[in-house]
């Protein structure tokens, strides 16, 4: 089996981690908003599902287009880091509970979760977002498009933090 056809393998087992995650996503959604909660950053967010969508799409024509080498060493490391950040993206998944989805939505008078990775970094979400926009892609040689990525996920993640900062700052 070629190494394309693995790297296409990861990617689309990658692309239903994410399916998965907008189920959870979409029920915490409906929770949130039936008790009150208010949205915020809903300009971003059709950037953001563009851009994610655009970092499988983009690492798998890069693969398939341009045929750079699978290096084993790079690949079997950035494999481990793409295993990290999913494990560390479901952890953050499992700390929010209720709470988490791939909105900006703050319930008021919900208390603000300081537990799991929350207890040492703010956004531990965004560490595996970051992470996983440079290894997987990297998993196949893929540079441009964790360069790209990464590039365009810079800006978006100024501009989430932002927001998520400030509609937190409503539960202190």
């Amino acid at each position: 089996m070629s190494s394309e056809v693995l790297f296409t393998a990861l990617v689309l087992a990658i692309g239903l981690e994410r399916v998965a995650e907008l189920v959870v996503s979409r029920r915490n959604t409906a929770l949130s908003l039936a008790r009150g909660g208010v949205e915020a950053g809903r300009g971003h967010y059709p950037f953001m599902v563009a851009l994610h969508t655009g970092l499988l799409v983009g690492a798998l024509v890069e693969v398939w287009l341009r045929r750079p080498d699978a290096v084993a060493v790079l690949a079997w490391s950035m494999l481990a880091v793409v295993a990290a950040a999913q494990a560390l993206r479901w952890w953050c998944i499992a700390t929010l509970g209720r709470q988490w989805n791939t909105r900006v939505i703050v319930v008021p008078g919900a208390a603000r979760v300081a537990d799991g990775p929350y207890r040492w970094i703010p956004h531990p979400n965004y560490v595996a977002v970051v992470a996983e926009g440079v290894a997987l892609p990297l998993v196949h040689s893929a540079w441009v498009t964790a360069v790209v990525f990464t590039a365009l996920n810079g800006f978006l993640l100024a501009a989430r933090i932002r927001t998520e900062d400030a509609a937190l700052a409503q539960l202190a």
